[in-house]
């Protein structure tokens, strides 16, 4: 049986869609099965595991719409072991259209549900936003990644997604569990990078994952050509952290 994780911050910028592409072609490269879910409108995890977002015709949009199957908007990417469920700009239009229906919170959890015995990894890059389609991923996810990156205002924030994730737990998915904190965009050269992981890890102790991500140019040129990082430049200290991440996950939960 598979597990449904979201990588969600209502935060732009924090790498959540990094995360996404980097840790599922990690996860494929460590022989599991994995399948990433595009639930941002602007369909970067899509485009960077190598399709493209203009020729989608059935994609997350249909799929919570309930108007076609998951299944069958399900393609393969170009990273080994990793199928994707794109998405399509049309996927600003949902919230809208969702938002007299009823149980509009399960749409996502109810068209996947039967997945979760196809692969290990179901992984949902979420918008930078705590709307009804993130709301719609932690209901349906059996855990929750946080990225945080190292910079300033790198806490703000973060109380109301814990409060969104509580009222989540309380209301439509009690087993929603946070899978883990994790530090991206660290520079070890920038003492504010130091103290944010210092805070971070004081606050949070457990919750926080050993891996943190370091900025690293290979990781921002990859997007570019359609690959992940394991696919770009596996050499990369990028590489290197995602891959570390991913075995540190599947550690944490074959325990």
């Amino acid at each position: 049986m598979g597990k449904i994780i979201a990588i969600a911050n209502q935060k732009g910028g924090v790498g959540k869609t990094t995360t996404s592409v980097n840790l599922a072609a990690s996860l494929g490269a460590l022989e599991k099965k994995v399948l990433l879910i595009d639930a941002d409108p602007q369909a970067n995890a899509s485009s960077g595991l190598g399709i493209d977002v203009d020729a989608v015709e059935i994609g997350s949009y249909q799929v919570l719409e309930h108007t076609a199957l998951a299944k069958d908007a399900i393609v393969a990417s170009n990273a080994p072991n990793v199928d994707v469920l794109p998405a399509h700009i049309d996927l600003v239009a949902i919230e809208i259209e969702l938002v007299d229906k009823e149980a509009r919170e399960y749409m996502l959890k109810k068209a996947i549900i039967d997945l979760k015995t196809e692969y290990d990894y179901i992984l949902i890059d979420c918008a930078p936003s705590l709307g009804l389609l993130t709301l719609n991923a932690l209901t349906a996810a059996d855990s929750v990644i946080i990225p945080i990156q190292c910079e300033y205002f790198a806490l703000e924030g973060l109380g109301k997604l814990l409060n969104t994730i509580k009222s989540v737990q309380k209301i439509h998915n009690e087993a929603l569990d946070i899978e883990g904190l994790l530090l991206t965009m660290f520079d070890s050269r920038l003492r504010l990078s130091n103290q944010v992981v210092e805070e971070v890890q004081k606050h949070f102790s457990d919750m926080v994952f050993d891996t943190i991500i370091q900025r690293n140019v290979r990781l921002g040129e990859a997007p570019s050509y359609g690959e992940s990082i394991i696919n770009y430049d596996v050499s990369s200290k990028g590489a290197v952290n995602y891959l570390s991440l991913a075995k540190e996950l599947i550690k944490k939960n074959e325990l």
